[in-house]
């Protein structure tokens, strides 16, 4: 039981790491839909590549989309308008009337009018009375713009007494019409009478039918509500398509129909917990994919839990943004930014890591996605692409440019996809596009993300690399101010290392930077530093052998600590503990041993601190380190003398076990020492010797 719980203390890492890749199955497994799936590829225009299809259920076949926008149209154009009758209207005017009718009375007496007698004014004003009654019975209208477009014998409803009542509007009075027909009843009366009444009855004439719009839109959606959107009826075991006929339209909705009713079937019960088995399954077995690659091909990420953590969330972001949009569907599955997944794992690891993470992402959420195939190829050809405008990042501008080559790789590949199912350009539907182009818009959210994960995880993308490696940042300007040797020296030593993990394999970029910072610490001491002393006085001269020491020894604690002052990363801060390891100043010990062969010496004072090198930038960084200042010291800089340095130097690190905790082999050594050697010969402009 004992070596039980041991074994399992000693394998917690392994354990931890499972346990995040087992969760993360789960949590996708639980956000998929539990619906049954329509396991058919077809295209308009191709043949049924599957047996003959029989329908499992009966089911109604849907309209097409452009069939119901065609009716929702024709709905629209023409608009049954309702009309409010007011009643009030006729009484409030016809009493007007009367008090105008009296006071225009009295002025006409008062001018002697000809047939001016009381019994006169009686009579034209009940005729006038009951020729504005007939007009208001029959009803004014005032016509809506929407009714005016349409044709001239178009039917309206009248609400009256809340009973609507259809109407021609050719049944109403307009306000000019009704005019002309009461000037044609005034035409049996005198001149002088139609004179007197006529703009008395044109100034009590107002609509009393008004356009109830409120009403009208009601009526309206109710209709559009009705609309149909199903025509027909496909019965249980009816044949659909048979094997090798054209999906032609009428097939092809058929088939869409089948395929909305399954997804609308949620399984129940034990069905439900099967569904749950069969996707846990497949989403397990991509995850499976996705930890060979990485303890195959990538050991340093599989080995280390926070990216393993990092690539889980990702996957996990990206897989729940697409099932939340395909479950709200309020918008085109397009819009969803999947590329931002391989972009932000870009950025911390590696193109081939970005590549198969991205398509292990789209195999899961390809189930779910809308024409399948079609879905995989114009994702994957997008996250592609985008995986290539950053593949050597340096600036994050570059991100911009990310977006626009993003959105033609999308724009392009939709294009091209229809043409193939519909075989013309007209069929393409160009507004589609506008989901490509707010895609590629929201994949610009992946640069504040990447920030965020450096900040949580303690990761370093290019980009704050490049940034780092700018001669001009406070730190290096500093460097190269009061240590201009050492900073020459960093740059040599940068150069070395940048070209020979480029060889073996490794972050040049990260290298580079490292060995730029790596001597930080000689700033406030240069003088003590022969790269630094441009006159023949030596400040060790009047020093200690010991005191000299621990001068040398200490640049490595002070690069530390300002490394920490100016927050540089710990990856950095890593280049500055381990690029002596614990190895011996070999020149002040052997000083001792010979001026103090009787003393017993105590070699751990002669020794650097360490840590060792843990990976292949900082060893590199050593060896780089080491046989850059020691070549500086040569008389004679030809090919023999700089091959037997980097030997030297190099085998005498590996006696002293500089490198048993990183991952660099025999060869990765070999190739080392070959790229040191080139480099050098060229540095010090070794040239061939002719003979005379």
């Amino acid at each position: 039981m004992n070596k039980f719980f041991l074994r399992l203390t000693n394998s917690h890492e392994i354990i931890l790491k499972y346990t995040l890749v087992f969760t993360t199955v789960v949590l996708i497994v639980i956000a998929l839909p539990k619906e049954t799936q329509f396991n058919y590829t077809y295209q308009k225009g191709k043949p049924w590549a599957y047996e003959n299809l029989m329908a499992p259920v009966d089911f109604a076949i849907n309209k097409t989309e452009a069939e119901v926008n065609e009716e929702k149209a024709q709905v629209l154009k023409n608009i049954h308008p309702f009309y409010q009758f007011d009643p009030g209207v006729a009484g409030k005017k016809i009493e007007s009337f009367r008090e105008e009718f009296s006071a225009a009375w009295l002025n006409r007496l008062a001018e002697k009018k000809k047939n001016s007698s009381p019994g006169r004014k009686d009579e034209l004003l009940s005729g006038a009375v009951n020729l504005l009654h007939e007009v208001y019975g029959k009803g004014v209208i005032l016509l809506s713009d929407q009714t005016l477009s349409q044709k001239s014998d178009v039917q309206i409803s009248v609400v009256k007494n809340n009973v609507a009542e259809e109407k021609s509007i050719n049944d109403f009075f307009t306000i000019r019409a009704a005019y002309d027909f009461m000037n044609v009843k005034l035409s049996v009366y005198p001149p002088a009478d139609r004179e007197f009444l006529s703009p008395l009855l044109e100034n009590s004439l107002a609509h009393n039918i008004l356009y109830d719009d409120s009403t009208t839109q009601k009526w309206t959606r109710q209709v559009l509500d009705n609309i149909s959107i199903t025509h027909g009826m496909v019965q249980k075991d009816e044949v659909i398509i048979l094997k090798g006929e054209v999906v032609d339209d009428a097939k092809y909705q058929k088939i869409e129909s089948l395929k909305s009713e399954m997804r609308n079937q949620e399984f129940t019960g034990s069905s439900r917990g099967m569904m749950f088995l069969g996707h846990f399954i497949l989403v397990s077995l991509a995850m499976t994919m996705l930890m060979f690659f990485l303890a195959m091909f990538r050991k340093e990420i599989y080995y280390d839990n926070p990216r393993i953590i990092l690539l889980m969330l990702l996957m996990l972001l990206v897989t729940y943004m697409f099932l939340w949009a395909r479950k709200v569907n309020v918008f085109d599955m397009y819009l969803v930014p999947v590329c931002i997944l391989p972009i932000v794992v870009r950025a911390f690891y590696d193109t081939r890591t970005a590549l198969f993470t991205h398509i292990i992402t789209l195999l899961i959420i390809g189930f779910e996605a809308p024409s399948g195939f079609e879905f995989m190829f114009i994702q994957t050809i997008a996250g592609m692409v985008a995986i290539f405008s950053i593949v050597s990042m340096s600036r994050r501008s570059q991100f911009f440019t990310s977006v626009l080559v993003i959105f033609s790789s999308y724009a392009i590949s939709f294009i091209g996809v229809t043409i193939v199912h519909e075989a013309s350009f007209r069929a393409i539907d160009w507004m589609n596009l506008k989901w490509f182009l707010g895609n590629s818009i929201i994949t610009l959210f992946a640069f504040p993300l990447i920030f965020v994960f450096e900040k949580t995880f303690g990761f370093l993308s290019d980009v704050s690399l490049m940034e780092l490696a700018d001669s001009n940042s406070p730190l290096l300007r500093e460097l190269a101010f009061k240590a201009p040797g050492t900073f020459q020296h960093s740059l040599q030593v940068a150069n070395l290392a940048e070209a020979a993990v480029f060889k073996i394999g490794g972050n040049p970029l990260l290298v580079r930077v490292g060995a730029l910072y790596h001597d930080i610490g000689k700033i406030d001491m240069a003088v003590y530093f022969i790269e630094n002393q441009n006159t023949q006085a030596n400040p060790h001269d009047h020093l200690s052998i010991e005191e000299s020491v621990r001068i040398i020894k200490s640049h490595v604690i002070r690069g530390i600590e300002k490394a920490k002052k100016h927050k540089l990363p710990e990856q950095i801060i890593d280049f500055i503990r381990t690029h002596h390891g614990n190895t011996r100043l070999q020149y002040f010990y052997h000083t001792f041993l010979k001026n103090y062969p009787d003393e017993i010496l105590e070699e751990t004072i002669f020794r650097y601190p360490g840590p060792l090198p843990y990976s292949k930038e900082t060893a590199v960084l050593m060896m780089a380190d080491s046989v850059e200042a020691s070549s500086r010291s040569l008389q004679h800089s030809d090919g023999e003398t700089i091959d037997a340095l980097v030997e030297q130097i190099i085998s005498n690190q590996i006696e002293q076990n500089q490198f048993i905790n990183s991952p660099v082999t025999m060869k990765d050594i070999s190739d080392i020492k070959k790229i040191f050697k080139k480099m050098l010969r060229s540095m010090y402009h070794v040239r061939m010797e002719y003979p005379e």
